[in-house]
């Protein structure tokens, strides 16, 4: 329980500290909301990435939610852009919490509109992602979700 309870208060922590708005733009998305609960959807893919498991590797992608050493170092351009002096390392991904940040954050700069279409294609596919290369795994998530 006191973990739960700390998992909820630092995602709390991250959506103050991490303006919805944001200095990139949005592929798309019709969902609009000043304040999405991102809980369901981390969930839902931390269970397609690796059944909850935080030490599943496959090639470069590490981690419950299956973190490339690109997305760290995204991540950590993104925070040097809004002058925030924290910085994630590779071993970060490991960390499910710190993993939820970065998806966070990751989210919080492309994903202005807060689409979770957009939020779910976009950690399979990348911000350029192709509709029919990110169907299955939408579909996936979605199910887990529901």
């Amino acid at each position: 329980m006191k973990r739960i309870l700390k998992i909820v208060l630092l995602i709390l922590l991250i959506a103050m500290i991490v303006p919805s708005s944001a200095l990139a733009g949005n592929k798309g998305g019709t969902k609009k909301s000043s304040r999405v609960d991102w809980n369901p959807v981390m969930e839902a893919i931390i269970q397609v990435e690796s059944e909850g498991n935080r030490f599943a590797k496959s090639g470069h992608q590490v981690g419950a939610m299956q973190i490339t050493p690109i997305m760290v170092k995204e991540c950590n351009r993104i925070l040097e852009l809004r002058n925030h002096k924290k910085r994630y390392t590779l071993a970060d991904r490991y960390n499910v919490a710190k993993s939820k940040e970065m998806f966070l954050l990751y989210q919080s700069f492309y994903n202005t509109k807060n689409s979770i279409e957009y939020a779910i294609r976009s950690w399979n596919g990348g911000c350029n992602y192709s509709l029919k290369a990110t169907q299955r795994y939408y579909e996936k998530v979605k199910k887990l979700m529901n």
